[in-house]
């Protein structure tokens, strides 16, 4: 007789747990926190409560696992051509970055402003302004100087805060943004002693 075939095959279960996360990110940027429940998350996905704890243990794991899949998404879409000169790289991954922020605006307010409050937040972003200082001063050459990781890791919040101001008052334009930032970069590099390094960033 022949076996009959599982319900679920190891395909069926990722596409069940990315179908859950992309509920639950929608839900996580629309809403607070703490007003987000697993039983809201289960009715939203059409699932038991049963059956979402089965793929995630907790409220907190399924927040950060929504965190964590979109950072890695984010990260892979503003990834600049290594090949490209600096100036290009630059743009490019401002562009990318800009765009999704233009495209997300109240979730990328949001969770912002949850960072102060909500620990998990906090240590993704940490996470992804170190990985993308580290990225940067690959860039920029080896063995940077601690003054030139300083301007880098300091532009970053820079940007965090132009961002912003730009999503709370809408009023100038993404090319506007994206200029400011990038003549930032070299502006501060500029500050930390590497007048070299700034120029290969103008336009």
């Amino acid at each position: 007789m022949r076996r009959p075939e599982p319900s679920f095959t190891r395909l069926d279960v990722e596409k069940r747990r990315r179908l859950l996360l992309a509920e639950g990110r929608a839900l996580f940027t629309s809403h607070a926190y703490d007003e987000v429940s697993m039983a809201a998350i289960a009715k939203q996905a059409g699932i038991s409560k049963a059956l979402l704890y089965h793929y995630f243990p907790s409220k907190q794991a399924f927040f950060v696992a929504t965190l964590q899949e979109a950072a890695q998404e984010l990260a892979e879409r503003v990834r600049p051509d290594p090949a490209a000169p600096p100036r290009a790289q630059l743009e490019s991954a401002l562009g990318a970055w800009l765009e999704w922020v233009d495209a997300n605006r109240e979730s990328y307010g949001r969770l912002m402003r949850a960072a102060g409050a909500v620990a998990e937040v906090r240590e993704l972003i940490d996470t992804v302004r170190e990985a993308t200082a580290a990225l940067i001063l690959a860039r920029l050459g080896p063995d940077p100087a601690a003054e030139l990781r300083a301007a880098v890791c300091g532009w970053l919040w820079f940007m965090d805060g132009v961002c912003l101001d730009w999503v709370g008052h809408g009023d100038l334009e993404r090319d506007q943004i994206q200029a400011l930032l990038a003549d930032a970069l070299g502006g501060v590099l500029a500050a930390a002693g590497h007048p070299r390094l700034a120029a290969r960033l103008k336009a």
